[in-house]
């Protein structure tokens, strides 16, 4: 089976059990369209969604706010410009590439689709060796973070590379790894802002000898679930490491609703992506990103 073919396969096995989903709950009949975008529970205005927002509480009192209003008061004290989003390739409303920038919305309509209400947490990890995903993985998390009425959070967990560090206009120190290892240390004192309006994001840390441990720890758990739980309109994006090359990434795979594998280009044959999600084993599998 070539790259092509098992593509539309994939493609074809997704939509038919998403369709079958919609009629059992009675959310779509068979001609409508299935790529319209399923709204969050926070994004009704009649029925609003009360929301805690990342500021800093040691500067500001801490405030509960309307989600579908005042998202916009999520910390960005260094946005980037068209300019530098450009440079770093991170897409943006308007950008020039229309074809990437409907690429990532479409893959955005798809997943939260495919979730129904409320938030989710997706796994972004590739199929490559020694590949670096996290700009894809920031990318995704960018894409949904462009609705006014909701936000998203990247969790960088792949700590054998720095690549986030070139993304975000912030620095940035401690991390996930370091939250897990050290109880001392709160959400607030791993959470960034990223740059990008609506955007924040967690780097994955210091403590790269002992991350399998540490993603396996109580305490990870416990923070994936808080997050989840303190904001209802947000997306949580966790990039793994490299799927194949990496125990890593099949202990996150427990945290997330759904899991999307990279491809890159020339890289991966067919039978190995068929390979990985025999592998996964899991109806968490949502779909490929071919990267180039």
């Amino acid at each position: 089976m070539d790259d092509n073919k098992l593509y539309k396969a994939l493609l074809k096995s997704q939509d038919e059990q998403r369709r079958q989903l919609e009629l059992k709950r009675g959310e779509a009949k068979p001609e409508e369209n299935f790529r319209k975008e399923r709204p969050y529970a926070g994004s009704d205005r009649v029925n609003p969604n009360w929301v805690r927002v990342d500021v800093d509480e040691r500067e500001h009192p801490p405030t509960v706010y309307d989600s579908s209003v005042s998202l916009e008061l999520i910390g960005n004290p260094k946005p980037w410009t068209r300019e530098q989003l450009r440079e770093r390739k991170i897409i943006f409303p308007g950008m020039p590439d229309k074809e990437v920038m409907d690429a990532y919305r479409e893959l955005r309509i798809q997943l939260r689709n495919r979730a129904g209400e409320g938030n989710f947490v997706v796994m972004f990890s590739s199929l490559g060796n020694r590949v670096n995903s996290v700009l894809t993985a920031f990318n995704l998390a960018a894409s949904f973070a462009m609705d006014s009425h909701t936000s998203a959070l990247l969790i960088d967990c792949d700590p054998y590379n720095s690549g986030l560090n070139d993304l975000v206009s912030t620095k940035m120190n401690s991390g996930v790894t370091d939250f897990v290892a050290d109880k001392a240390l709160s959400i607030k004192d791993i959470l960034y802002p990223s740059g990008v309006p609506r955007l924040s994001v967690i780097p994955a840390g210091t403590q790269a000898s002992s991350a399998v441990e540490l993603f396996a720890a109580v305490r990870m758990r416990d923070l994936i679930a808080e997050l989840k739980a303190r904001y209802p309109d947000r997306c949580i994006i966790l990039n793994a490491p490299p799927f194949r090359e990496s125990t890593e990434a099949r202990i996150l795979e427990r945290f997330a609703d759904q899991i999307v594998f990279g491809v890159p280009f020339g890289d991966v044959t067919a039978e190995t992506i068929e390979d990985s999600v025999d592998i996964l084993g899991s109806d968490k599998f949502s779909g490929l990103v071919f990267q180039e």
